[in-house]
């Protein structure tokens, strides 16, 4: 039975190249080896042979019963942490039921800071209509999520990571890594926002003596402020930073605490709420005009008091106006012309105050708070009194209120992080989400409805309870005192600060240890017990850059970004899975569907251009780039993910729409299919045939290349896999966007033809073929060499393909050389569709050929006008739009010379040599053949080797039936006298088809080497090999001829078909 350490650690192992420990029970285990006896199971005979790579079914379930994922978070640290753990072999199995391992951690997680610091303002700015509008778009974007998430976290087992491994597995390393981004930024944004919420709740209404800075003026006291909480964020960010170092199993001890705080200040708004219906907390309002005053600079709420019997000026007046005088005369006028009055700021649930509080009432920034019901003379107030007003710090809208208050809705992911510590992941996960969700909605909706329906509006926008005698607003409602939620909300928030630089670091670990992004490899190590020591810094100082922002409002909207970047991706990785049917697309969760997870992906872009279109670029262009980054630079992985699925279906739907019909004339251009040669270490043996088609196709359209091992497949295979891997490496050396096709084939010969009938599928097939010269071929006693070229060349014409044969190849420019001048000439002889045209055009758009310059040379016969021909050509290649000098060149009819008919002479005398050569070793060869053992190790022939098995047969021996043995035997060694021979080949006459061609061949190259001997490249067009196979090596021999002296050559043969028009 497979030990449970034994996964884990091969799981962990295995991390870094992306076999992730969902794999590792299930195939090649390592305890089977050691199980020989199981093997040879009486009922398993037929099987026997496999079991080590395929387990029996007994054995596989044995596993998989034993098979448990423990999670990158905090346990296993505190568990490393002490002796005791460590010492213990099994670990304890998980054991959390639904409440206890993600409802109230979910809970935990998603109630936070905005309900106790921001949700009244909220309430009072966008009125209870859109507060309940703003709640319901934000609860229901994460419900939609959250349904999307349980389908996939229901999918089989989500190890630790949480979101991160979800949306890695479905969508692919690219899109996992940058969720996976963008999540670790959110986490670690939100814990500079419980951090700055922690703050001001410390600042504003527990110690507000505790300020280091203080305005000096009526205007400095932001400033004062935020430079404050920039202090004291930092060294409280210090402290919870060296805590969750220290040892994480202190945060999870608190965490209860923690917890308890939120609902014990949650119960207790309900309770105030009620309460108010009877006896109402007293919290007066001072109000001038219908302008609300900040309530403690000052004692009573009148402009003058009684002292005895005597009436003086309140500290109000004295505020006011001059001090000590009850001259109305150095007083501003706005004080003179209003009364004051005090209002109750709790009206009660009973008052009614709800039809004022229904509508929304947004501000500018620095607008007095006014009450729209009392009266008011509208006269002039001076700037100085200015600080005595309650006024709104920021300018509000309602997509501002949406940034502001998302946060508030997050933190779903909590139960989905711990699936380790589950005892049934399955089935809580989906259960405890949901339920959580729907509670902390619930609570949302209502108390939105309560503040509205208990709290007077002026106090509602009143965001830090200036009009309350800084008294925190959502504590003024609560009984039996307003402290309960000042502390609670205080260790809430330290709490789930603690939580937040707790997780993010560990989600930065295992994205690091994925190993997907280089860079953040050094973020995968940490202390010996696996702490992410490297990952906290970081994290750290990147919270240290939001409490340097310093506010809470601009905060919220940043990691609001981050979190619906993520929710989104969630949501899309639901779909693409659930309609692309992929076959392990199982969950156990049903309740979701295609169009709830694009209605919930619609949100929540919705909702991130609703609360800050400029916030929304920035972070989608960051998901972008490490997208892109993690494409480019990132290891390649496979994770069986969706947008793979994607692909091939769309790949599919555009394979079917090709199969239509062959392309137009206007899109052809050459899908290529390069036939390389390796030699015996399966190294490439022509890098720059792959190099002439890169800067062919500069990267556009289809590039095969294929290679042919000679041999048995069966014993081949390895070598196979091994020469597809170099030549994928050399692709990737010579930049060609391209597929990899290795055959193995018993003669080479065949294994070509394999090649060129059988690559590409449906409409993305070649429709050239690039192959090389055989070099040495005259010196070659073997004619197979040369044979397999002219085979090649016959098939290609066979299959309607266009041909490219690039001769001294070597000779070909890297990618990385500049032709600054120069020329291409192409030698258009015949017309074949005009490849010859195409090819140079193609040429010139890489950057190795760019500079150089078209000539278009043609020939003319002693009937043609050749000056016609040049203004027609010229004509032609305007129509076509391609630049090139053009010239006819005349060829007169001239005899024979003898030059030529000595080189016929000699070119069929080597043919007539080799021949008998070879007939005289046949029957060594034969017998030979019969000695050898045909289970050596298989020799790696390839693309015109000399080594395959094709033996000439000789002609069958004449045998007169009345001759006797000697008279046979004589007969035998006379025919095999070499002389003889010899006097045969001295009287041999040259054809005369055959001096005819060398004729051509002979004045062509002349023609050629004359006019393009400096050339940078030469195209020409290839004569198609003889109808007779007799005359084969008599045409490798013209080929020589024709390309004698020029270093680049370019033959090329047309496919049949036009491939280059003048219309548009």
């Amino acid at each position: 039975m497979l030990m449970h350490s034994d996964i884990s650690s091969s799981g962990t192992q295995d991390t870094g190249h992306g076999n992730h420990k969902e794999d590792s029970p299930f195939l090649n285990s390592a305890d089977a080896a050691g199980k020989k006896n199981d093997f040879y199971d009486r009922n398993l005979a037929l099987f026997e042979e496999e079991l080590d790579i395929r387990p029996k079914v007994s054995s596989l379930l044995s596993r998989l019963v034993n098979y448990t994922n423990i999670t990158q978070g905090a346990k296993e640290h505190e568990e490393e942490e002490s002796a005791e753990a460590s010492r213990r072999k099994t670990p304890k199995s998980p054991n959390m039921g639904t409440l206890m391992g993600v409802y109230l951690p979910c809970l935990q997680n998603i109630f936070g800071v905005i309900l106790f610091l921001r949700l009244t303002w909220i309430v009072g700015m966008a009125g209870i209509i859109q507060s309940l509008l703003i709640v319901l778009m934000c609860c229901s974007c994460t419900m939609l999520t959250a349904i999307s998430m349980s389908a996939i976290a229901t999918n089989g087992v989500v190890p630790a990571g949480g979101a991160y491994f979800m949306i890695s597995r479905s969508l692919g390393p690219e899109f996992g890594g940058a969720v996976g981004l963008c999540f670790y930024l959110g986490t670690t944004f939100a814990s500079a926002m419980y951090i700055l919420g922690a703050i001001e709740i410390f600042l504003k209404y527990l110690v507000p003596q505790a300020a280091i800075f203080h305005a000096t003026d009526s205007h400095g006291s932001d400033s004062a402020m935020l430079n404050n909480m920039r202090v004291y964020g930092s060294l409280c960010l210090s402290l919870m930073a060296v805590v969750v170092f220290v040892g994480v199993k202190y945060v999870n001890k608190l965490a209860s605490l923690f917890l308890a705080c939120v609902i014990i200040s949650i119960v207790s708004i309900y309770a105030g709420a009620i309460k108010s219906m009877t006896h109402p907390p007293e919290f007066p309002i001072c109000m001038l005009g219908n302008r609300t005053l900040v309530r403690d600079r000052f004692d009573v709420c009148a402009k003058t008091v009684t002292q005895g019997n005597i009436t003086v000026p309140s500290q109000l007046w004295n505020r006011f106006c001059l001090p000590g005088n009850m001259s109305t005369a150095q007083c501003d006028d706005y004080f003179i012309q209003n009364n004051v009055t005090e209002i109750q700021g709790i009206p009660g649930l009973s008052s009614g105050i709800i039809r004022d509080n229904m509508w929304g009432n947004y501000m500018q920034k620095g607008e007095i708070l006014e009450k729209a019901g009392l009266l008011s003379v509208d006269a002039h107030s001076a700037m100085e009194n200015f600080i005595m007003y309650v006024s709104a710090d920021i300018a509000t809208s309602f997509t501002l209120l949406v940034g502001i208050f998302f946060p508030s809705a997050t933190g779903i992911m909590a139960g989905s992080n711990r699936s380790g510590d589950l005892r049934d992941a399955q089935k809580s996960i989906p259960v405890g989400t949901i339920l959580a969700i729907t509670t902390t909605s619930l609570v949302y909706i209502s108390s939105v409805v309560l503040f509205g329906s208990c709290i007077e509006g002026v106090v509602l926008r009143d965001k830090f309870g200036d009009a309350v005698r800084k008294n925190l607003v959502v504590g003024t409602l609560s009984w039996p005192s307003p402290w309960v939620i000042v502390i609670g909300s205080f260790f809430s928030t330290i709490g789930a600060g603690l939580q937040s630089l707790t997780g993010a670091p560990r989600l930065l670990q295992a994205i690091a240890k994925d190993n997907i992004i280089p860079f953040l490899r050094v973020f995968g190590h940490g202390k010996n017990n696996g702490e992410p020591t490297w990952a906290l810094l970081l994290t750290g100082l990147i919270a240290e850059l939001g409490i340097l922002i310093a506010s809470l409002d601009m905060v919220a909207p940043i990691l609001s970004m981050f979190f619906l970047m993520c929710y989104l991706f969630v949501n899309l990785a639901c779909a693409v899975q659930t309609l692309l049917r992929t076959p392990n697309w199982r969950p156990r969760f049903k309740y979701y569907h295609w169009a709830l997870s694009f209605l919930g992906m619609s949100m929540c872009l919705a909702l991130m251009f609703i609360s800050s279109w400029y916030y929304a670029i920035v972070a989608m262009g960051i998901a972008g780039m490490i997208y892109k980054y993690i494409e480019y630079q990132g290891a390649e992985k496979e994770w069986g993910d969706g947008i793979r699925g994607l692909s091939l279906s769309a790949a599919r739907y555009a394979l079917l729409r090709l199969e239509v019909g062959p392309p137009h004339t206007k899109n052809w251009r050459p899908q290529l299919l390069v036939l390389l040669k390796l030699d015996e270490d399966l190294h490439v043996k022509y890098p720059r045939l792959l190099t002439f088609a890169s800067q062919l196709k500069a990267g556009k359209g289809l590039t095969i290349v294929g290679s042919v091992i000679q041999g048995n497949f069966l014993d081949s295979f390895g070598e196979m896999q091994a020469a597809e891997q170099a030549i994928k490496n050399m692709m990737e050396i010579e930049r060609v966007k391209g597929f990899c096709q290795v055959v193995v084939a018993s003669k080479v010969r065949e294994g070509v033809v394999h090649l060129i009938q059988s690559c590409g599928l449906g409409g993305m097939k070649h429709n050239t073929v690039v192959m090389g010269w055989p070099y040495g071929w005259r010196q070659s006693e073997d004619p197979r060499a040369w044979k397999t070229f002219i085979n090649t060349v016959r098939c290609t014409t066979a299959a309607h393909l266009a041909l490219m044969v690039p001769k001294n190849v070597s000779f070909y420019p890297s990618n990385h050389e500049r032709f600054t001048d120069g020329n291409i000439d192409v030698w258009w002889i015949v017309h074949d569709g005009g490849m010859l045209m195409l090819l140079p055009f193609l040429l010139k758009q890489h950057k190795v050929w760019r500079k150089c310059k078209m000539r278009i040379f043609t020939v003319a016969q002693m009937d043609d006008n050749s000056i016609q021909m040049k203004k027609d050509l010229a004509t032609f290649l305007y129509q076509l739009r391609i630049e090139a000098e053009v010239e006819v060149v005349e060829m007169h009819d001239s005899d024979i010379s003898a030059y030529t008919y000595e080189r016929t002479l000699m070119m069929e005398q080597r043919s007539q040599m080799l021949r008998q050569m070879r007939l005289s070793s046949a029957e060594r060869q034969r017998e030979a053949q019969l000695v050898k053992d045909r289970h050596s190790l298989v020799r790696m022939g390839s693309l015109y080797s000399d080594e395959e098995e094709e033996v000439v047969e000789a002609p069958p021996e004449k045998v007169q039936m009345t001759w006797t043995r000697e008279k046979c035997e004589a007969e035998r060694r006379n025919r095999n006298n070499a002389p003889e021979n010899f006097r045969e080949l001295m009287s041999l006459k040259p054809d005369q088809s055959n001096v005819r061609r060398m004729h051509t061949a002979v004045k062509l190259n002349e023609v050629i080497v004359n006019r393009s001997h400096d050339a940078r490249l030469v195209l020409l067009n290839m004569p198609g090999p003889p109808r007779n196979t007799d005359g084969d090596e008599n045409y490798m021999e013209f080929l020589e001829v024709l390309t004698e002296g020029l270093e680049r050559v370019l033959l090329v043969r047309g496919g049949g078909r036009e491939v280059i028009t003048i219309y548009s």
